[in-house]
């Protein structure tokens, strides 16, 4: 199925501060909406996203996915992005496009954006979030799992180039850490104590995740005490999640979280 192209909306970084032109994709339907967010250097026309995107025209459910600067097609650096540029973009978009209740459906780092666009809309008086459903989620991954096993040659350079780079399994191109992703990220963290999500999460957890470890996705459930949490693990997923039992897996979490926002 060919996706419709995008349309686009000028998101200031901060107030004063020039943004980037972001490419969205909005699907009206009915409530509760589904909201996508993709993981670091992920695009929306991935195959999870997509694979929603078609689940949700044929219910006649609403979707709203878009890319993140430097990511797909939007606009700006990828070098550019720290998580809470990413986030800023993020909360403009569900503000500008969602009616009524939504569901957030995060992948890898797309699930720290969740959970942090969660913590934003309630400081803002209130959330309309009816769910959570959070796949190989990354919270934290900046301090959790990428600054403890630095080299000494990727410190030296984060020090000198202000950077390091790593090769990837997903690209042919190497993934690039800034030393600003990484210090905005410990500002941004939410594995520091118990997170009230004031809503029900799924979780979809594969053992075989060379990326992000089970014990992550453990120790995230650890800290949502208050709220009605499932974790669903892959014995044999791995950090993509997109074969198609996982995609069905995926649909069926999502679907059921939308019956329970009905």
């Amino acid at each position: 199925m060919n996706a419709t192209p995008p349309i686009f909306i000028d998101v200031p970084i901060f107030p004063g501060v020039g943004g980037s032109r972001i490419a969205v994709r909005h699907s009206a339907g009915s409530a509760p909406g589904i909201v996508w967010l993709g993981g670091y250097k992920s695009d929306m026309l991935g195959t999870k996203a997509q694979t929603l995107s078609d689940w949700a025209a044929r219910e006649g459910r609403a979707f709203l996915r878009h890319d993140y600067s430097g990511h797909g097609e939007s606009g700006g650096a990828f070098a550019d992005g720290t998580i809470s540029i990413w986030l800023a973009q993020s909360l403009a978009v569900f503000r500008h496009f969602t009616k009524g209740r939504q569901i957030l459906v995060g992948s890898s780092m797309g699930a720290w954006i969740a959970l942090r666009m969660v913590q934003e809309l309630h400081k803002a008086g209130g959330s309309s979030v009816a769910g959570l459903v959070l796949l190989a989620p990354a919270p934290d991954f900046t301090t959790e799992l990428v600054e403890p096993v630095l080299t000494k040659a990727q410190k030296r350079d984060l020090v000198k180039k202000g950077f390091f780079e790593e090769p990837s399994d997903y690209s042919a191109e190497p993934y690039i850490y800034t030393r600003a992703l990484i210090e905005d990220g410990r500002e941004n963290r939410v594995m520091t104590g118990p997170i009230d999500t004031h809503c029900p999460v799924h979780i979809l957890q594969g053992l075989a995740d060379a990326d992000v470890p089970a014990s992550h996705a453990l120790k995230l459930v650890s800290l949502l005490p208050a709220d009605d949490v499932t974790l669903s693990l892959i014995p044999d997923g791995d950090h993509r999640l997109s074969r198609p039992q996982d995609l069905d897996m995926l649909v069926r979490a999502v679907d059921a979280m939308a019956q329970r926002g009905n």
